[in-house]
């Protein structure tokens, strides 16, 4: 079985080996079974703390003898056991050691050892195997290879505290997916790991605990399983309430609040449970304080970010527990001047530790201010919050550079934010720049922050048109992400809003009409929804209307009647009953629908719906084509008399009288402001 090496490390640590080490390995070669296992149990000796060593022995070749000796059913279990040890001191290295072991097939070795019947020897195998799966480059899927190995597991659970403590730990460290998961759940994780809980060994119920935390994420099927589960007689949540208490080991209370967190975002448990409101929220914001450790501080502000994002109670509610709004503001601290000062190893861990707790605090505040005005308001009057948030959007660690623009997103939902916080900021300078070259996930977020300052109420929106973003915008468009195009021609649709001729000429020049209309049979409703939308702002006032229609009229109305044909949804179809209702608004466009008898058909069948908002859409539209002021000139009363006669013979007169007997009331009003135009 050949041990595979990277060369560059081969040569360094070859330089070092020494004889000593090469005498070991030898040792494993000896004829006499007793030599070869008091070989063993020297060399375990030798290696413990000394990461030199163990890389010289992986060198010299020990691996594959240590694994065939391990494997031979001629060893005693003595030996065997033995072995697995001092595989597992050598997985304790570095990850290069690591990486030896499972290039040499450590894993398949030590999971066929499972199936002997020897207590100690599984023991020994199952330590070495947490070692290596615990290890960030060990591929997790691994364990999944083989279809038997996860049941035989389960069924190991029950021969020691040892063993529930090892196998708890390698399903907590290769459950990743949704996939890994459901494997477990199938193989009854939940009704062989619940026990443990209660288990008199600490480090097992910690394990066991930390299984369901990854085993509930974002996962309905095992939250609602587990929201019935009986530990001894008593409720899972409850278990995990008391695992909450404040007497029990921090490590413990966060690992018990992420789980009912999880079961809470599922669906499981509702987030106005006592359990949730009383017990795990208060637990998360005792997370954040500053007697807590930085790891302790960053994971306890992540989870009670996720806990609350969707619930606005839940905000309100937390946003006056401890001070957490002003208690959050210590986690731009760090590294603080006294650390740098007198002791180099805290200022070494606060560095390590400063992009994590940014990035928690601005994903806390982002979660806490998403929907409620006094938050928000709260959040950017803490002292220096939007000059950190500033600061934030350009720091080096993309996953803060995230968390900031998350952070400004939720802010950016305030009208008033936007007219003051932001405003006096000049906000929108340091969005653009990161707008420039960022990841597609910063990019998104980002962009749809940019769509809330280009709201006509803002005053960051003139800057913004002068900065050449119009360009920017076009190019969102043509992204392959469909949340890019949305925010990218959404952006645009909020720039067209109430915009003078020239802005809406840039648009359309620089969209390019072919593009607009791609976006107009674009397969993701939102991007068709906002393409309407931004077509819509453009066919807003007549000059500006009669102008669009006259240079791009018959593609218009190309995309509109394909829409309408189109197996839509009643909201694109109303918003192009809309577009098609500006169009009759114009002077001279009106004349487009006039002359067209395949659009006045559909517009009479949608009067006709049985959904009224396509009826009201419908109606309106006929109701500008028939209008009689038009600036009272003789030859434009002439033109709405021909279309209101045109229109009689095409029956929509019989069915206005229909629609004012209509049971909404809008619907009915409209109609009747129609009919009444026939009689002025």
């Amino acid at each position: 079985m050949a041990c595979l090496l990277e060369a560059p490390l081969r040569i360094s640590v070859l330089s070092e080996v020494t004889a000593t080490s090469r005498h070991y390995v030898d040792r494993l070669f000896d004829p006499d079974p007793q030599k070869v296992l008091q070989g063993v149990i020297d060399m375990k000796n030798a290696v413990i703390g000394n990461n030199k060593q163990k890389a010289n022995l992986i060198v010299l070749g020990a691996v594959p003898r240590l694994l065939y000796l391990l494997q031979q059913g001629s060893s005693s279990s003595e030996l065997r056991a033995e072995c697995a040890v001092v595989l597992g001191s050598l997985a304790m290295g570095t990850e290069n050691n690591i990486k030896s072991l499972v290039d040499c097939h450590i894993i398949p070795a030590l999971l066929q050892g499972l199936l002997c019947p020897d207590l100690i020897f599984i023991e020994a195998c199952l330590r070495c195997l947490r070692t290596v799966f615990i290890s960030p480059v060990t591929p997790v899927q691994l364990l999944y290879t083989d279809p038997t190995v996860i049941p035989h597991l389960m069924s190991l659970l029950c021969r020691s505290q040892r063993t529930q403590e090892y196998i708890t730990q390698i399903f907590s460290h290769c459950c990743k997916t949704p996939e890994h998961q459901t494997v477990l759940f199938n193989h009854g994780a939940i009704q062989n790991i619940a026990p443990l809980l209660i288990s008199p060994s600490y480090k097992v119920r910690m394990q066991a605990l930390k299984c369901f935390s990854v085993l509930a994420y974002e996962n309905t099927q095992v939250s609602m399983t587990l929201v019935n589960v009986l530990v001894d007689e008593e409720l899972l949540s409850q278990v995990f309430v008391r695992m909450m208490q404040r007497d029990q080991p921090i490590d413990m209370q966060l690992t018990a609040a992420k789980c009912l967190t999880y079961m809470c975002r599922a669906g499981a448990i509702r987030t106005d449970d006592s359990c949730i409101v009383l017990k795990t929220l208060p637990c998360l914001v005792r997370m954040c304080s500053k007697e807590r450790l930085l790891e302790e501080r960053v994971e306890g502000a992540e989870t009670l970010a996720y806990l609350m994002e969707p619930d606005v109670e839940l905000q309100r509610i937390a946003s006056v527990t401890d001070h957490l709004v002003a208690m959050l503001a210590d986690y731009f601290k760090y590294p603080s001047s006294v650390s740098a000062i007198t002791d180099i190893k805290r200022l070494d861990h606060d560095l390590k530790h400063a992009h994590e707790l940014r990035q928690a605090a601005f994903k806390l505040y982002a979660s806490l201010g998403s929907n409620d005005e006094d938050i928000r308001k709260k959040i950017t009057e803490t002292e220096n919050m939007m000059d950190r948030i500033v600061s934030g959007l350009s720091e080096s660690s993309v996953k803060v550079r995230l968390a900031a623009v998350r952070c400004l997103h939720s802010l950016s939902r305030s009208v008033q934010q936007l007219r003051t916080s932001f405003h006096d900021h000049a906000v929108w300078k340091p969005l653009m720049k990161l707008l420039q070259n960022a990841p597609d996930e910063v990019l998104v977020m980002a962009s749809s922050t940019l769509c809330n300052l280009l709201l006509e109420f803002s005053p960051s929106k003139e800057p913004i048109l002068e900065s050449g973003v119009i360009e920017l915008l076009c190019s969102l468009t043509q992204s392959d992400s469909p949340a890019l195009r949305v925010n990218g021609i959404w952006a645009l649709m909020n720039m067209a809003f109430q915009a003078d001729q020239k802005v809406k000429g840039e648009i359309v020049r620089a969209l390019g009409t072919e593009q607009l209309f791609r976006l107009l049979s674009d397969p993701d409703s939102n991007v068709l929804m906002k393409t309407l939308g931004l077509l819509r702002n453009l066919l807003s006032t007549r000059p500006h209307i009669d102008q669009v229609m006259s240079s791009h009229g018959k593609q218009i109305m190309q995309a509109v009647t394909l829409i309408l044909e189109g197996e839509h949804s009643i909201e694109v179809k109303e918003q192009t009953l809309c577009i098609l209702a500006n169009i009759a608004d114009g002077n001279t466009a009106k004349e487009l629908i006039m002359t067209n008898d395949d659009i006045l058909q559909k517009i009479k069948y949608y009067m006709a719906h049985s959904n009224v908002k396509l009826q009201l859409a419908a109606t309106f539209c006929i109701s500008n084509l028939i209008w009689n002021e038009e600036d009272g000139e003789a030859n434009a009363m002439t033109g709405s008399q021909e279309r209101q006669d045109k229109l009689r013979e095409l029956g929509f007169v019989d069915i206005l009288h229909k629609l004012t007997q209509a049971s909404d009331p809008n619907l009915c009003d409209r109609a009747k402001t129609a009919m009444q135009q026939y009689l002025a």
